[in-house]
């Protein structure tokens, strides 16, 4: 694998591992717009952008991009977070340039008002979707839970209000502010020519202007709160913990991944013998989010109401039992062993690749070899594990249920 990065004159950042053993390339645009950089009155725009961004401009129709996209063979996509904004696709290295260029164009569309009130009934139903999804329902109320008055707690898809409400001029303003060269970074990973991406790249963003986008950083002091919101017609009960965790450039990012994988992994974990294998739950499992000066530690179960509150006693005293002893040196080498099979796997697919080098750009300003990343992880010990668990202990900190139960009372 090589690793190259430049910059072009207006700003853009460019950055590419290639690897000549594979066959294919993926290459996308990370925009650091997200739900983080709107306002209470734009809240959802930046998604609604997502959906805009493939209804083309001068050069390429609606009817064109996914046209193209097709002829190229390209599996292709986005995604809207709460930080950034991704456009992708992999597709066959001989097909760089076209594809570039239709990538490119998506970032310069022409948000006809046609287009704008059409997609606007998309994204509504959209919203209404998720809202009958319990699980989507928990995270949201979650976040906005947990991230109270802070700019992480904006939702991703807006409200019904916010995205009725939107006019079409306030997402060309905040596409003017948000989508400048200077806030953009390409990303390729696979089999191809730097010299070649370089010049394709430059033929078809050079001519972007650089643009000045800002973000605030405000610091989060999450509070202890329940909030439960009741459906009588659920069958099952979602309870959503979150609890503090490192920023994304904390060094102890790695530890809190390893000790979600020991605490509440898919299979074999902590939760998973507590809860999962005697029939107590559905589903429990834990997860480490970074964001830029913030992280989340948070906690899922889906399982029978009235089992709800003895499940959240035990999540409690798994919980309390590891803060307290830490975490054996067995369950440590078994989660690395998981971690890092997920690491090698992931990263035969320059797809994966993709995601990988674009998050460790945007967050940390470096690159991340697939040994560097196999490093940090097999670094971390068991008193690397105590040393996190003393500044950021296993909590139920903000606590959302969606189901039947009015409340909830663990023992």
């Amino acid at each position: 694998m090589q690793f190259h990065q430049t910059r072009l004159a207006n700003g853009l950042q460019i950055i590419a591992e290639l690897t000549p053993s594979v066959h294919s390339i993926a290459l996308g645009f990370f925009v650091q717009a997200g739900a983080r950089d709107e306002t209470t009155e734009l809240s959802g725009v930046t998604h609604f952008l997502e959906h805009m961004a493939f209804k083309g401009n001068e050069r390429f129709s609606p009817d064109d991009v996914n046209r193209v996209f097709d002829e190229l063979g390209a599996k292709y996509n986005a995604d809207t977070s709460e930080e950034q904004t991704r456009f992708y696709a992999a597709v066959l290295p001989e097909y760089l340039e076209p594809t570039t260029e239709l990538l490119a164009a998506l970032m310069r569309p022409a948000l006809r008002q046609d287009d704008f009130d059409m997609e606007k009934k998309v994204i509504l139903d959209e919203i209404a979707k998720d809202n009958d999804q319990p699980s989507t329902v928990a995270f949201e109320k979650g976040m906005q839970t947990y991230f109270e008055g802070h700019p992480l707690g904006r939702c991703i898809l807006g409200t019904l209000n916010s995205v009725s409400d939107l006019t079409s001029e306030q997402m060309r303003n905040y596409h003017q502010q948000r989508y400048g060269a200077s806030n953009m970074l390409l990303v390729v990973a696979g089999n191809c020519d730097w010299n070649r991406i370089v010049d394709v790249a430059t033929r078809y963003c050079a001519d972007w202007t650089a643009g000045n986008a800002q973000r605030e950083f405000p610091p989060h002091q999450p509070k202890s709160s329940i909030h439960v919101v009741q459906r009588d017609s659920l069958q099952q009960q979602y309870v959503m913990h979150q609890a503090a965790g490192p920023h994304a450039r904390d060094p102890q990012r790695a530890a809190a991944d390893i000790l979600s994988v020991i605490v509440g992994d898919a299979g074999g974990s902590r939760l998973y013998w507590e809860l999962v294998d005697p029939g107590h739950v559905e589903m429990a499992e834990t997860q480490f989010q970074p964001y830029h000066g913030a992280g989340v530690f948070r906690t899922l179960i889906i399982g029978p109401p009235e089992k709800t509150n003895k499940n959240l006693g035990r999540i409690k005293k798994v919980f309390e039992k590891v803060n307290r002893d830490g975490v054996t040196e067995a369950e440590l080498q078994q989660a690395k062993s998981k971690v890092c099979s997920r690491i090698v796997l992931s990263s035969e697919r320059p797809m994966n690749r993709l995601d990988s080098l674009g998050d460790n750009w945007v967050y940390r300003d470096n690159y991340q070899s697939v040994a560097d990343d196999l490093n940090l992880y097999r670094s971390v010990t068991t008193t690397a594990i105590r040393e996190y668990l003393k500044q950021y202990p296993l909590a139920q900190t903000a606590t959302v249920a969606v189901g039947p139960l009015a409340n909830l009372a663990w023992k």
